[in-house]
């Protein structure tokens, strides 16, 4: 008996040179850091009724010219908005100086851009801190959930933007 070609070679093998032919294949190179990046980090894991968690966002430069200007905006994803039971507000703002933390322009959603005290040179970050409040009398059994889009402009005219931004970090389970 004699093997075919596809026999020999195998059904994966020629499934992976199709794909690889076609330009669907993964491919195993790093993309290069962006020119701004924007992390989150939450205080605490969980939380309860009537609790709080600090939600930290950090924006890092890795542009050759400073961060002029940042827009930004935080949301609940629409899990979060589908529980009538769950009542949160975000009730304070900080921005991390090298003299301590300083209050922001506002608490957010919409804007927390100016929040960063922009201008952000080249290979620094500003770090600014969401107080996030369950109400006493909240529903807690799951998930607070949030997503972001952000967008900066550098001093050479260049600009980025990412989004949406939602990772585990930005969740916070209310049990």
């Amino acid at each position: 008996m004699r093997r075919t070609p596809l026999r020999r070679f195998g059904l994966a093998s020629v499934l992976a040179l199709l794909l690889a032919v076609l330009g669907l294949a993964p491919t195993a190179h790093a993309a290069p850091p962006g020119p701004a990046e924007l992390t989150f980090s939450t205080g605490a894991a969980t939380t309860v009724p009537g609790g709080t968690v600090d939600v930290t966002m950090t924006l890092t430069n890795h542009h050759t010219h400073d961060v002029w200007f940042v827009h930004q905006t935080i949301d609940p994803t629409w899990l979060t908005t589908q529980r009538p039971d769950l009542t949160y507000a975000f009730t304070g703002c900080t921005r991390a100086t090298a003299a301590g933390d300083v209050d922001c322009a506002g608490t957010g959603p919409a804007n927390l851009g100016a929040n960063y005290g922009t201008t952000v040179p080249p290979g620094q970050s500003r770090t600014v801190t969401l107080r996030l409040q369950v109400a006493p009398d909240s529903g807690c059994n799951g998930n607070i959930g949030f997503y972001s889009y952000f967008y900066a402009e550098f001093s050479d005219g260049t600009a980025t933007s990412g989004g949406p931004l939602h990772t585990p970090e930005i969740r916070v389970l209310c049990s």
